[in-house]
Order: structure tokens, then C-alpha cells, then sequence
């Protein structure tokens, strides 16, 4: 059993972690810390502690996993405070605010022989999975390329904000969900091109943001908007052979907001048929076909099983440090455009 303590007890602590800790038999929640507890907004979940001392959370010998759900500005303090208390640690992302910082806290992870990673979910979302399993289905022939979009239309949001910041920005929320899924794909790419906006002038918030990474004649685009009243697809994918469209994006999230949880319910987060991506492609024999393709299941809890195996069974971690000392420095380096 792995007894996990959370720092936060807010809507990632909530919405994003404990649906998938408390749906695995050998992981144990047993506290959750938040600085104030009278301003909870969520309802305390039946068995687990909640505290607002800090040090009664770090000084618990029973717990092994420290989960840190808080504002990125805190995470390389909060990180090292658990490392300094022995505790394995996992951080939401983005992981860090530098790219230095990042290495500092691995390398210190390193030295007191714990374990520390990035929740990096969205490897898990079902669209992803699924345009993975066309690829490697090989229908597609020789890759061209693959256009990734996570678009809003949420307009009073960067209207809303009237200063600019680096770290609070569109491309550190929402660039590192699908900027991990390139890199954890593909690899680390031969050149990148960026073209980072602020679509309300100077001054104001990074709101729009598109990215191509390339490798050889292979190109990847990481694009997402604030403004798209009609979102382009999740996935398009491109080969000499044909294209695959995925249409709508994992559904988890939106099964979580209507509190429709994957515990008790085996149809979270899946697709209907009218989700599924369409893969259409000539064959080796010149035969035209065009086919819906079921979609894979997305499960966000794979995370949790996977800093498990590495803190009990001692395997290798999946989301490795250099993909996300990687995308820590795509970060900084999209974000230098902006002021």
C-alpha cells in the first residue's frame, strides 16, 4: 500500500487526482493539506485527514508519496521541503518555472535517492491513444504530418486580465499538456519554430500560441487558441498513404465536471460512436477505404500506477526527467517573444 499526502486542496487536488488515487486498491489518501481550510469550496472526502499544518503532513511517517496540486510559483519550495522529509514526490505541471529549477530539483531527487516526476495526464487522454494506435497501425504510410489543437472559446478570460506573466500564461497552462505528448511520441525534435501572441496587444495575456517542431521531413504542430468560437480538430494526422481526423478530445474531463466519476461508472471518459476519428487511406493495392476507428480508453489514473511501480517495484519512471527538463525549456524559450 502507498499512502499518498496531497499540498492543495483545490480543483486539480479534486477534479484531476482524486478520481484516479482513490480508484486503485494499492494507493491510501491519507491527507490533504490546504492553508486554509474554512474556505474550502469542495466537500471533504469520507476517511482521509485534512489539515492546515504543513509540518503534520511532512513529519508522517506512514506517508511515502507527497502530491503537489498549488500554484507553479510554489512547487520547487513545496518539492524540496518533501524531499528534505523523505517523501517521493509528485508535482502537477507545469512541473517547475525554469528549466533550471527543474534539473536542481531532479538532480537534489537524485542525491536523496527519492523519486520525483511530473503528472503529466494528458499521455493518457484517449484521442492521443488513439491517433498513436492509427499511426502505428501503418495505413497511414510515411508520416507527413500531424497538426495537435486544444482550443477554447473563452474570450472573457484573457479579457480579463490586464498585465502580463510569463509563468500565468496561455503557453505554461495549456502548452505543456500537448508540448509533453510530442515529445513523449516523437522524441526531442531537430528544430522548433514558435509563434507565441498576445492577440490584445502588449501588456496583456499570451493568449494564442503555435508551434512546430520538426524532424526531418516530419513536422508537428502544437496550436491553441483563446478565440476559437468552433475548436479545429483534436488530431489530424497526415501520411503519404492518408489522414486520420479526430474530431473531439478525451472525455474524462468533461465526465469529471459533471462529477460523473470513474469509480462505479466502466463508461467514464469513453467515446460514442459519433466521437470516433475517421482514418481514411488508399492500401497497397490502390483500394479506397474510410473507416471510423474505435477509440481507445484514456484513463489518467496510468500516472498514478506508473510513480507506483517506480517507488515500490523500482521500475524505470515513465515520464522520464529529460522529456520534462524539455519541455521546461520550450517553455521558457516560447515564452521570450512576450511582454
Amino acid at each position: 500500500m502507498l499512502n499518498i499526502g496531497y499540498i492543495g486542496n483545490g480543483k486539480s487536488t479534486n477534479r484531476y487526482h482524486l478520481p484516479f488515487s482513490l480508484n486503485r486498491d494499492e494507493l491510501n489518501v491519507k491527507t490533504i493539506y490546504a492553508r486554509s481550510l474554512e474556505k474550502a469550496e469542495w466537500e471533504r472526502v469520507p476517511g482521509v485527514q485534512y489539515t492546515d499544518d504543513i509540518s503534520s503532513l511532512m513529519n508522517d511517517q506512514d506517508i511515502q508519496l507527497i502530491v503537489i496540486c498549488t500554484h507553479t510559483e510554489s512547487h520547487y519550495n513545496y518539492a524540496k521541503m518533501a524531499l528534505d522529509h523523505g517523501k517521493h514526490v509528485l508535482v502537477e505541471k507545469p512541473f517547475m518555472l525554469t528549466k533550471e529549477e527543474a534539473v536542481s530539483i531532479f538532480q537534489y531527487a537524485k542525491e536523496k535517492n527519492l523519486v520525483i516526476q511530473c503528472y503529466q495526464n494528458r499521455r493518457y487522454d484517449s484521442d492521443f491513444l488513439t491517433t498513436k494506435k492509427v499511426i502505428e497501425s501503418g495505413k497511414l504510410g510515411d508520416l507527413l504530418e500531424v497538426e495537435m489543437h486544444y482550443d477554447y472559446y473563452r474570450p472573457e478570460i484573457p479579457n480579463a486580465v490586464s498585465q502580463f506573466s510569463k509563468y500565468n500564461s496561455y503557453l505554461y497552462g495549456h502548452g505543456v499538456h500537448t508540448i509533453d505528448q510530442v515529445l513523449s511520441y516523437f522524441g526531442k525534435p531537430d528544430r522548433i519554430h514558435y509563434d507565441v501572441r498576445q492577440l490584445l496587444g502588449p501588456g496583456r495575456m499570451n493568449d494564442y500560441f503555435d508551434l512546430d517542431f520538426y524532424y526531418n521531413s516530419l513536422k508537428v504542430s502544437v496550436k491553441s487558441s483563446f478565440f476559437r468560437l468552433k475548436p479545429r480538430p483534436s488530431f489530424v494526422v497526415y501520411g503519404k498513404k492518408g489522414v486520420f481526423v479526430k474530431q473531439t478530445e478525451d472525455r474524462q474531463e468533461e465526465h469529471l465536471k459533471l462529477f460523473y466519476l470513474p469509480k462505479g461508472h466502466d463508461d467514464f471518459g469513453i467515446d460514442l460512436p459519433q466521437h470516433y476519428g475517421v482514418l481514411t487511406y488508399v492500401d497497397d493495392d490502390g483500394t479506397y477505404h474510410e473507416e471510423k476507428v474505435i477509440s481507445e480508453k484514456g484513463d489518467y489514473a496510468r500516472v498514478y500506477d506508473d510513480i507506483y511501480q517506480a517507488i515500490v517495484n523500482g521500475r524505470d519512471k515513465v515520464i522520464r526527467d529529460e522529456e520534462t527538463i524539455l519541455a521546461m525549456e520550450i517553455l521558457e524559450n516560447g515564452m521570450k517573444g512576450c511582454s
